[in-house]
């Protein structure tokens, strides 16, 4: 008998990302006896620094706001009940077309093989049955993003496993409401930016290609809190503008599409763990 407990392995990009795209579903299964194993390939020494001041400017001291960022990962970790935390530690890259992508060390300039190799072996470890993680755009094109999802797709590669994978993506349903809240938290500005507008129109997926939609309704709060633990995060004021009922309203289901199964679990399913328990 294999007593080993049912597990998943959240595969993120920086610190913060747990929270915004996975943090229902990690409290969810969390709270149903699941373990849960959050792997952050970066050290977010690319966010903001005190005042929102961003990389280069004065008063953004990377090594310090790497340091502000693990404390704030622990704390959004204790939040959402994370069973382990394991960090990568790769120097985080910046947005597209940033300076730091072509740094030295950085996880875009990571090898890949480099990358999936440490992974393969927290794969080996926890022998995850779900493994989350974002899509080959990395959701909306952000390099640690795309990074996240080669090494992980290659490390499941490397290993003999077969537990079922899933891409976060958003139903091109809530991009819309999605963008009708950003105006009415966004202050002065209500009229629709349409650039904006267009961007969010091309995230995400039309809501029938969508596999998988989870009801984390529940765990809106703690979801919420989670992100209020990297409140250092000028992207994230937006989000906690709205309190806890509001966000909850918005961000309370979380969507994926399962990429590889074993189980033959019928889709649409509601629960990443369907045909395993």
């Amino acid at each position: 008998m294999n007593d080993r407990p049912l597990t998943l392995m959240a595969v993120h990009a920086h610190p913060d990302d747990e929270a915004t795209g996975t943090g229902g579903v990690l409290a969810r299964y969390a709270a149903e006896g699941i373990r849960t194993v959050l792997v952050t390939c970066t050290d977010g020494a690319c966010g903001d620094g005190p005042g929102g001041a961003k990389p280069g400017e004065p008063g953004h001291d990377p090594a310090a706001v790497a340091l502000m960022r693990r404390q704030e990962l622990e704390a959004s970790c204790d939040v959402l009940k994370v069973s382990n935390l394991e960090m990568l530690d790769y120097a985080d890259s910046g947005m597209m077309g940033w300076p730091a992508n072509d740094a030295p060390g950085s996880f875009w300039q990571t090898p890949v093989e480099e990358g999936a190799a440490r992974l393969a072996e927290l794969l080996r470890r926890y022998e995850p049955d779900v493994v989350v993680t974002y899509d080959e755009n990395g959701f909306y094109g952000h390099p640690d993003h795309i990074q996240a999802n080669r090494i992980t797709m290659a490390a499941l590669a490397m290993t003999a496993q077969t537990p079922k994978v899933y891409w976060t993506t958003a139903p091109r349903s809530m991009m819309q409401r999605f963008g009708e809240t950003m105006r009415e938290f966004g202050g002065d500005r209500q009229e629709p930016d349409p650039a904006e507008a267009a961007a969010l129109a091309e995230i995400g997926l039309p809501d029938e290609e969508i596999t998988t939609w989870v009801d984390t309704t529940a765990f809106g709060g703690q979801k919420f809190d989670a992100l209020a633990a990297h409140a250092s995060q000028g992207e994230n004021i937006f989000f906690l503008k709205m309190g806890r009922e509001r966000f909850t309203e918005l961000m309370g289901v979380e969507t994926f599409v399962r990429v590889q199964d074993t189980t033959g679990a019928a889709v649409p399913e509601n629960d990443l763990f369907a045909g395993l328990r």
